[in-house]
C-alpha cells in the first residue's frame, strides 16, 4: 500500500501547479482521500477531502475557491488544482487516507516565490 505524490515545484505569486498522488496496492476509489500540507510556520494542516463517490468534496478555507481536490479512479490517481497561489501555499503537501491503518505519501515541495 503506498502513495506517491508529485508536480510539486516552485512558481511565483498569482500562478499555478498540478499536484498529483499515484496509489498503488489499493484502490483510491474505495476510500476517503484527502490531501494535507506541513510547513514549519503552521505545521500540518488539513488541506482537501474528497468522499469515495468522488461527488462530496471539502476544503479549507485557507484555499477554498482556488484549490479543486478531484480522482481519477481508471488511473488510480489523486490530484490537487492549486491556482492562485500564494506565499502562504508554501509548504509540503502530502496525500493521505485513513483507511487500511492510515497511509500517507512522502509528499511534494511546494515553494509559492517571487
Amino acid at each position: 500500500v503506498q502513495l506517491v505524490e508529485s508536480g510539486g515545484g516552485l512558481v511565483q505569486p498569482g500562478g499555478s501547479l498540478r499536484l498529483s498522488c499515484s496509489a498503488s496496492g489499493f484502490a483510491i476509489g474505495n476510500c476517503d482521500m484527502k490531501w494535507v500540507r506541513h510547513s514549519p510556520t503552521k505545521g500540518l494542516e488539513w488541506v482537501s477531502t474528497i468522499q469515495a463517490t468522488g461527488r462530496d468534496t471539502d476544503y479549507a478555507d485557507s484555499v477554498k475557491g482556488r484549490f479543486t481536490i478531484s480522482r481519477d479512479n481508471a488511473k488510480n490517481t489523486l490530484y490537487l488544482q492549486m491556482n492562485s497561489l500564494k506565499t502562504e501555499d508554501t509548504a509540503v503537501y502530502y496525500c493521505a487516507t485513513e483507511q487500511y491503518g492510515g497511509v500517507r505519501g512522502q509528499g511534494t515541495q511546494v515553494t509559492v516565490s517571487s
